[in-house]
């Protein structure tokens, strides 16, 4: 099964280390164009997520949640990585035009976006929305969303 099926199916994890793994091993299958949205609640692991994308991209630096800055951008020199955190965005206005995202999208990349549901629609396809969850044992689920 690959990772898109496992995706499809869900994947708990049991620890940070087992998040960066399923992220490792998505990076690994996108397209040279990517849009992820990671939708869940708080430290259910979307941050440490994109850790996992950031490493299997070869990128060096430390990667924390973006909710000061909006987004940060990473160059690896093979592909480079748009983390956005829109936890402080409203949904009704027009941030995802006035950020100028675009300008930061030249092939390869891939756009990580937290907390989607805060920027409304977006203007470009998402290649897979994934939701974090935390179950009452405390066990954490990624799944894919897609429709």
């Amino acid at each position: 099964m690959n990772i898109f099926d496992r995706l499809n199916s869900g994947i708990e994890t049991r620890s940070p280390d087992e998040t960066i793994t399923i992220a490792t091993l998505l990076a690994e299958a996108l397209p040279t164009e990517a849009i992820l949205t990671l939708e869940g609640e708080l430290g259910a692991g979307k941050t440490t997520f994109v850790k996992g994308l950031a490493q299997a991209m070869g990128i060096q630096e430390l990667i924390t949640s973006p909710t000061f800055n909006i987004f940060n951008t990473y160059d690896s020199g093979i592909k480079t990585l748009i983390h956005m955190d829109a936890y402080r965005l409203n949904p009704d206005s027009n941030a995802i035009d006035e950020l100028m995202l675009e300008d930061f999208m030249t092939p390869p990349y891939c756009l990580a976006i937290e907390w989607p549901s805060n920027l409304g629609e977006l203007p470009w396809p998402t290649t897979l929305p994934l939701e974090f969850t935390i179950s009452r044992d405390e066990k954490h689920r990624i799944q894919s969303i897609a429709k």
